[in-house]
């Protein structure tokens, strides 16, 4: 009982609510002329109201760091009733404490959202150990397991599915609400819901290696780097506050020295300039803009690893693209099989052995078509040309035809193909396998998005040949595009383009995309969580192989820069004004008790706005 008691006390509503009822029994006292009992009362509403803030100012100074707004508060407050202004000393705190528990419940939202999103994994997973069914932690479940999971669950690792076929629920992790249906093959990430059937699956991921859980760490270290709107503030906190102090005590000290004032007054003065100078509303508002810009990209399966990342994306002129599995699905199927001297079947088979080594999409495609392979010898990944190795005592070669050239084999005219990959073995050319591989749906239309936000340069950089990157250039409506590129040579066709622009997008999905996303002024990486490096040299992560999400991150970006910008000058500007007039003696305390707690109130009522998204183009 006595533990509930304490805690309804500690309430912030329960708080205001007291300090407003004793506060109203002091003004009528007051009125009526009882003005001991007026008071009385009037410092019962001071304590309760302003306990906490007495103690932070005291801490504040023992710790030599004072000069924050729980001291100017409590100077305020306490100077307030020693000159004998009680109703508007005790009005301060109460009205302080209101606005402090609106900043709090503001936060707590922005964060609860943010949680909720974070939310996604269960505790525990089913899973077959020696043929039977048992639930155990999701952080005990090992690589190799098998997991079960039935309609209503959620995926609690990373895993691929084996048997079964269901409609998957992915809009807590991609923020895209239409079920996808998967089935055996297919990859589930942690925080996936099954909506029917019942699946089994392999985890592929430890849970706390998981898609989710990188999520998680993500969001939560996102606020550690600071936009360069809120490392404006600190600084500016750091000079404004001892000035503003300094200017008090001048208005307090010189006017009376000079008989322009009497002590009394120009102390008042001084009180009011103080609880004007509060900067509450800037250092509560502008984090809380970009914290509810995090939070609300977050939903829609955007990650923003920081608010320095904000700026650059609202800014951007130039947006650079990877081809495959960025522009394209990344899904690629044999389309057909042209070989020159040679069985179908075995020029597949030296195909898929020697390409067994490679984790590119086409060397995937092009094993999955096979039906024998063999482990080759001495194989080498060319990048950007192909794979070379030795398959049953010859050497052989499977790439493009400047791979061929290099390899000496000759590829008549009548093999070369669009989108064809070349085969050749002991120097000679044996045959020409075509892959397909699809433009993205939305590609064009989310190109002709970013067109529309301003964009100046769109550009493709690929490993590819000329005319497949040529085509998708066309199809999808891309400015520019550079083909057959290394790594390297992407990098520095990126540098260039970096120079002549105010910001530089780069999006990828590959380990070889991480070089360039660590260059770019914002690097993005896309696709389902891509891969672990191309995640970590990025600087914002796309959950989904929509592109569509990219214009949709530059207008969460610009939504959210404009509303911190928005709440600087307007907080800077009013009480820039009111300072003025408090300044000459022109503003009371109520005035002033406006400037701090209205101003903190309005602006981070603009802040939250951030938490919502609206598409909206010039």
């Amino acid at each position: 009982m006595r533990k509930k008691l304490k805690k309804i006390l500690k309430s912030d509503g329960i708080k205001i609510g007291l300090s407003l009822l004793l506060f109203a029994g002091g003004l009528i006292f007051g009125f009526v002329r009882f003005e001991a009992l007026s008071l009385v009362l009037y410092a019962f509403a001071l304590v309760i109201a302003g306990a906490d803030v007495f103690v932070d100012a005291v801490k504040g100074i023992l710790r030599l760091d004072p000069l924050d707004e729980k001291f100017l508060m409590s100077v305020a407050a306490i100077g307030a009733m020693i000159v004998g202004e009680w109703s508007e000393g005790c009005a301060v705190m109460i009205f302080y404490l209101v606005g402090e528990t609106f900043e709090h419940r503001a936060v707590r939202k922005s964060r609860a959202s943010i949680k909720a999103l974070m939310d996604i994994c269960p505790d525990e997973a089913s899973v077959l150990i020696d043929g039977k069914e048992e639930i155990i932690d999701a952080e005990d479940v090992e690589i190799g397991m098998t997991v079960v999971i039935r309609p209503g669950e959620r995926v609690a690792v990373d895993c691929t599915v084996t048997e079964g076929t269901a409609h998957v629920d992915t809009s807590s992790m991609t923020g895209e609400p239409i079920p996808v249906t998967v089935g055996a093959g297919d990859s589930l990430s942690s925080g996936f819901v099954v909506t029917d059937g019942q699946l089994f699956a392999t985890a592929v991921r430890k849970s706390t290696e998981s898609a989710a859980a990188r999520v998680l760490e993500l969001v939560t270290v996102a606020s550690d780097n600071k936009s360069r709107e809120e490392s404006f503030i600190t600084r500016f906190s750091r000079y404004y506050t001892p000035i503003v102090v300094a200017l008090a005590l001048v208005v307090a000290v010189v006017p009376p020295l000079f008989g322009l004032s009497t002590l009394s007054k120009s102390v008042y003065t001084a009180l009011t300039f103080l609880v004007i100078s509060c900067p509450c509303a800037l250092v509560i508002s502008v984090p809380l803009s970009f914290f509810g810009g995090i939070g609300g990209a977050a939903s829609r399966g955007i990650l923003f690893k920081g608010g320095n990342v904000f700026s650059k994306i609202a800014s951007a002129e130039t947006v650079a693209f990877d081809k495959t599995g960025t522009i394209t699905s990344g899904r690629f199927e044999i389309q057909d099989i042209i070989p020159a001297g040679i069985g179908t079947d075995e020029l597949l088979f030296i195909a898929a052995s020697v390409e067994s080594v490679s984790n590119h999409p086409v060397a995937v495609c092009i094993k999955k078509g096979a039906q024998n392979i063999t482990a080759p010898k001495e194989a080498k990944e060319l990048s950007g040309l192909g794979v070379t190795a030795e398959v049953e005592g010859q050497k052989c070669a499977v790439g493009n035809l400047a791979l061929m050239r290099s390899q000496g084999a000759t590829v008549p005219d009548e093999y070369i193909k669009e989108n064809g990959v070349y085969v050749c073995r002991s120097r000679e050319f044996i045959g020409t396998i075509t892959i397909s591989d699809s433009v993205k749906p939305e590609a064009g239309e989310a190109i002709k998005k970013l067109y529309r936000l301003g964009v100046k340069n769109t550009v493709i950089l690929s490993g590819d040949r000329e005319e497949n990157v040529s085509r998708i250039a066309k199809e999808t409506g891309i400015i520019k595009y550079y083909s057959q590129l290394s790594p390297e040579e992407k990098y520095e066709k990126l540098e260039a383009l970096i120079s002549e622009s105010k910001s530089t997008l780069y999006v990828g999905d590959g380990i070889n995309d991480a070089p360039s996303l660590a260059r770019a002024d914002v690097g993005i990486a896309m696709g389902n969580m891509g891969q672990d490096s191309a995640i970590e040299a990025s600087d914002a992560v796309i959950m989904t192989d929509n592109l569509l999400k990219i214009s949709e991150a530059m207008l969460i970006a610009r939504k959210t820069v404009r509303i911190a910008r928005e709440n600087i000058v307007f907080a800077i500007g009013i009480k820039a004004f009111i300072l003025l007039l408090g300044f000459f003696g022109l503003a009371n305390m109520w005035l002033a008790v406006f400037a701090d707690v209205g101003v903190a109130v309005l602006a981070v009522l603009n802040a939250m706005r951030a938490l919502k998204f609206t598409e909206k183009y010039k």
